[in-house]
């Protein structure tokens, strides 16, 4: 049985109950990360384009946290409150995945926490050691 180690990173707020990632064995799997400001149970401002980049960034922390990097990752879930979203996260995900493209979903969902535009969870590898 693999060995489980959980990881926090400073954009969840401390009172939440969940970790930002757990590393199973050679696999890393996030929560779902917005774009809140860091530590704060609010969003950043600016828009889809804002709050896409800083859910990004919590998911690059988390990945690292655990020992593995957007790089080694290999599937991604993503939520969006509005599927018009979807091609504008896109322009997002390319800068922060260039051409590493993991396999995607994408789902409209009906609400997110917050009132979130988008959120985003992967599975990575985790980085050999």
């Amino acid at each position: 049985m693999p060995k489980l180690e959980a990881f926090r990173t400073d954009a969840l707020p401390a009172e939440l109950p969940f970790s930002a990632a757990l590393r199973a064995g050679d696999l890393v799997f996030t929560s779902g990360q917005i774009g809140n400001v860091p530590g704060e149970m609010r969003l950043v401002e600016g828009g889809l384009r804002a709050e896409a980049q800083q859910a990004l960034e919590h998911l690059r922390a988390a990945v690292e946290a655990a020992g593995s990097s957007l790089d080694r990752v290999v599937k991604c879930t993503v939520f969006f409150a509005d599927m018009k979203d979807f091609q504008p996260f896109n322009d997002v995900y390319r800068e922060f995945f260039g051409n590493h493209l993991p396999a995607r979903s994408g789902v409209e969902v009906k609400g997110l926490a917050l009132g979130a535009r988008v959120e985003i969870e992967c599975i990575a590898l985790a980085d050999e050691t």
